[in-house]
C-alpha cells in the first residue's frame, strides 16, 4: 500500500536535519545494543507483535530485527535523512517487510486507522510537539490497536530532575538533535487520549553511573475501542 499524506498534511522530505547528532546518534546506539542491554529492551518492547505496524522515529533502524514473523509490514517513520539512509540499509536486513519512509511525527504520511500496533521508542523525547505526535499516532492506529513505547524521561530526585530542567533549557536540545530530558511519557500518553496498560520502569545501564537520560519507562498502551 503506497504511504499517502495524513489530514495534517505533507510535510518536507527533511522535516529534521541533524546531521552531526546521526552521526553520533548512529555510533552510540550500536555501542548500546551491545555494552548496556538494549538489544534485551528491544526484544521485549516488541515481542508477542503481529498484523501491520508503524513504528515512529525509526532512527538507524535497529529495532527492525526484534520483529517477530507474525508482524506482515512495518512502516517506518524517520525524519532525518542519515539516520533514514541506515534504516534502509537495515529493513534490507530484516526477516519482516520493512518500508522505510521520510516524514514527520507531528504530520504522519499515512491514512487513518490503518495500522494494528505502533512503536514509539526514545522518540518522545525529541519531537517537537508531542501532543500533536500522539493525536497523530491515534489516528493512524484501528480503534484497539496497541502502542508499545520505551522512552526516557524524569526521573530521580529534586536533584536529578533540576538539573535535567536546566540542561533541557539550555545546551542538551541543541547537543542532541532536539532532545528533552524532562518529559514525562506515561503522562503523555495519558493526557493524548490513550489507555495505559501495563508499564515498568528501567534504568539504563542497569549497572553503572546514573546519568540524566537514565530515567526510562517500557509498556503498553492502546487506542480506546470507542474513540
Amino acid at each position: 500500500m503506497p504511504l499517502l499524506s495524513g489530514r495534517s498534511g505533507k510535510v518536507p522530505r527533511d522535516a529534521v536535519h541533524h546531521p552531526l547528532f546521526a552521526r553520533y546518534y548512529a555510533r552510540v546506539s550500536v555501542t548500546a545494543e551491545r555494552r548496556m542491554g538494549m538489544a534485551g529492551v528491544r526484544e521485549r518492547l516488541l515481542g508477542g507483535l503481529s498484523g501491520r505496524v508503524i513504528e515512529i522515529g525509526a532512527g538507524n533502524g535497529l529495532n527492525f530485527a526484534h520483529y517477530p514473523g507474525t508482524v506482515s509490514e512495518v512502516v517506518a517513520i524517520e525524519p532525518e535523512r542519515r539516520l533514514r539512509q541506515l534504516a534502509v540499509e537495515a529493513a534490507l536486513r530484516a526477516e519482516v517487510p520493512v518500508d522505510v519512509a521520510p516524514g514527520a511525527a507531528e504530520a504522519l504520511p499515512v491514512k487513518s486507522e490503518g495500522f494494528d500496533a505502533a512503536v514509539v521508542s526514545l522518540v518522545l523525547c525529541s519531537v517537537r510537539d508531542a501532543p500533536r505526535a500522539l493525536g497523530e499516532l491515534r489516528r493512524v492506529l484501528r480503534p484497539g490497536g496497541e502502542v508499545r513505547f520505551f522512552e526516557h524521561g524524569r526521573g530521580g530526585g529534586q536533584v536529578m530532575t533540576f538539573s535535567q530542567r536546566a540542561l533541557d533549557r539550555t545546551v542538551w536540545p541543541l547537543l542532541n538533535g532536539g532532545c528533552h530530558l524532562a518529559r514525562e511519557p506515561v503522562r503523555a500518553l495519558r493526557d493524548a487520549g490513550f489507555e495505559l496498560g501495563p508499564y515498568r520502569q528501567v534504568l539504563m545501564p542497569e549497572e553503572g553511573p546514573t546519568l540524566p537520560t537514565s530515567y526510562c519507562v517500557l509498556g503498553t498502551a492502546w487506542r480506546p475501542i470507542s474513540s
